[in-house]
């Protein structure tokens, strides 16, 4: 969504505008359309903002950039459609965290929470007052399915892209949130039977597991099974497990 004010605007139009000229029509790796543009490459995120340029992420590989034809939305209505995108996966939620997800300030995500009006509902949880969206209240009074004996989630998945107290939910001990939101890249998150117990990272074709407690035999084989199932990209032989304990 681009920004309301002209600076931030233009800035967003500009870059967008050089990176279609240079691409022209390509993909590459943000790092190497960074250099071609003489920009750092982080800096291209901006020119998103336009809706006209894509960038995927590949876990720890560099994101690659393309650009496409403008959308056609209001920007109002793009934004305040990502709200409800927003509060439909990470619900109950506030503005506060809306602005610190989006990227779009403060000012903005209140304002589309309050344009959104009885479209949502308070709620209050353990860590706070929220809201939800109406909509969604059933899902949240049903009773919870079954969980899977192990996940093994990649470094930035939605499930762990929550903020401040919210953190506390999924991760209760303070330490613990520490390794698992790091102030570098994140490792995955691994969950057994619904919950956070550890945290693992690749290494070519190896996955190396830290579990934060001692995990019963059921337990480590489902995560076993689990790492050695994953579709990991350059991993052409058996994947290796490593504990780290």
């Amino acid at each position: 969504m681009l920004p309301d004010d002209a600076k931030g605007r233009r800035r967003a139009e500009d870059l967008a505008a050089c990176l279609h000229a240079f691409l022209a029509g390509a993909r590459m790796t943000y790092g190497q359309a960074g250099r071609g543009l003489g920009v750092h490459p982080n800096s291209l995120r901006y020119a998103a903002a336009t809706g006209t340029v894509l960038i995927r992420w590949e876990g720890a590989r560099q994101p690659t950039v393309w650009t496409v034809p403008p959308p056609d939305a209001d920007p109002r209505d793009a934004r305040l459609e990502l709200a409800r995108r927003y509060l439909h996966v990470y619900g109950p939620a506030t503005p506060e965290a809306f602005a610190w997800w989006s990227g779009i300030g403060q000012r903005y995500a209140v304002a589309a929470f309050e344009a959104l009006g009885t479209s949502l509902t308070p709620v209050r949880t353990p860590v706070g007052d929220g809201w939800i969206l109406t909509r969604d209240e059933p899902a949240f009074r049903a009773a919870p399915g079954p969980v899977a004996p192990a996940r093994l989630l990649p470094s930035g998945d939605a499930y762990l892209l929550f903020h401040q107290a919210d953190r506390e939910l999924l991760v209760p001990d303070a330490a613990r949130r520490s390794a698992l939101w790091t102030p570098r890249v994140w490792p995955g998150g691994v969950l057994v039977d619904g919950e956070v117990a550890g945290t693992w990272r690749r290494g070519e074709a190896t996955v190396t597991v830290q579990p934060w407690s001692r995990l019963s035999r059921a337990a480590r084989e489902s995560v076993q099974t689990e790492a050695q199932a994953l579709p990991l990209p350059g991993a052409w032989g058996p994947i290796a497990v490593r504990w780290q304990e």
